[in-house]
């Protein structure tokens, strides 16, 4: 998320909005018609911008499954680590014929984003922020209120396709 707010004006200026004040996060949130009340913090550092949104979509995520969505998460480590197998079990799920997981995973050579400002071409220059011990800190406690898993613990959350 840190390099996308490099290349994308609108999205350097939320992450920065969100540096200032929590209740600017807030407002952000609900000028954009969601509840910011339950998402207010400020996102200090580089890599809070990114955490939150996961916090926002996992929580999103979460509360759609509780009102009896049948949605399902997938692993991002298992999709790299076993792309064909975890392509089946997504295929599976969608009711979509098994034979086209190879396809599937020939498509993850592809730059699905090679004509924007978020190919990897442009991205992938972008060097990464350091998680110092203090970000590490500063980003659990942020995990921690919403009860999500912290960085370096297991992260499976509850639906997720295996």
């Amino acid at each position: 998320m840190y390099r996308t707010t490099q290349v994308v004006p609108s999205a350097y200026l939320m992450m920065q909005i969100g540096k200032l004040s929590p209740r600017l996060t807030q407002l952000l949130l609900n000028s954009l018609g969601l509840h910011g009340a339950d998402f207010c913090m400020r996102l200090d550092g580089d890599l809070a911008f990114g955490v939150f949104l996961f916090v926002f979509m996992v929580s999103f995520y979460l509360d759609a499954r509780r009102r009896g969505f049948d949605m399902r998460a997938v692993h991002y480590e298992d999709l790299v680590a076993r792309p064909l197998d975890m392509c089946r079990v997504v295929l599976e799920f969608c009711h979509l014929p098994v034979s086209l997981a190879e396809r599937a995973v020939n498509a993850f050579d592809v730059d699905s984003q090679r004509n924007s400002l978020f190919a990897k071409s442009i991205v992938g220059r972008i060097k990464d922020p350091e998680v110092t011990p203090e970000a590490k800190v500063k980003l659990n406690e942020m995990l921690k209120k919403f009860e999500l898993p912290l960085i370096d613990e297991p992260n499976i959350i509850v639906g997720t396709l295996t």
